[in-house]
């Protein structure tokens, strides 16, 4: 039997799915908390491919890439955080897809509502396992999606247009912090910099 060994790597992916949640939550989030472009038929078909493309795709490609790293090729460090990366990246970039498909055809957002308890869940498990690695940036923002999917809870499935400005409001500001997640991660990797990531 033959067995093919791969070199560690250490260039993960994570500033692509960084980049592509933090787009997503500039353009929903911004249209939410400012209520610009107003929603209509065209922007919100608009708004559902950005969100297929940014964090939709670049979230799930930049997770599938990680899981088989991991799990089929070795070619990363085996940790917890990464694992948990792994599978935030995927499972946020697939829910994305069904939102982005959603808006883009007008169907109704209230069972989001549901969607929010189980992606609130993930969000504290995350949060957990990052601060107990000690990578508290990253911590931060699984605080940043906690509070977006416990306030989007009753957001949904109230129909309050203030819960959900409130929405809008976690998601830009957590929008600002994956752009400094990107940047970090992106220039420590390049040029061997020492943002905190």
């Amino acid at each position: 039997m033959t067995t093919v060994a791969f070199a560690q790597s250490p260039f993960l992916p994570i500033a692509l799915g960084f980049f592509g949640l933090g787009t997503g939550y500039f353009i929903w989030g911004g249209q939410a908390l400012f209520g610009f472009p107003r929603s209509g038929p065209d922007v919100n078909r608009t708004m559902g491919m950005w969100g297929f493309w940014m964090p939709g795709f670049m979230q799930f490609i930049t997770g599938v890439y990680l899981m088989v790293g991991l799990t089929w090729f070795g070619v990363y460090t085996k940790s917890a955080p990464l694992y948990m990366a792994a599978l935030a990246f995927t499972a946020f970039g697939v829910h994305w897809f069904a939102m982005a498909h959603r808006r883009h055809i007008g169907s109704s957002d209230q069972p989001d509502g549901w969607m929010a308890i189980p992606f609130a869940l993930l969000s504290i498990l995350g949060m957990l396992i990052f601060f107990a690695a000690g990578d508290v940036p990253v911590a931060i923002l699984f605080i940043g999606l906690t509070l977006i999917y416990l306030t989007e809870i009753p957001a949904r499935f109230t129909g309050s247009s203030g819960a959900g400005r409130l929405v809008g409001f976690w998601q830009f500001l957590t929008g600002i912090w994956l752009m400094y997640l990107t940047y970090g991660v992106a220039y420590n990797m390049a040029v061997g910099g020492h943002w905190w990531v």
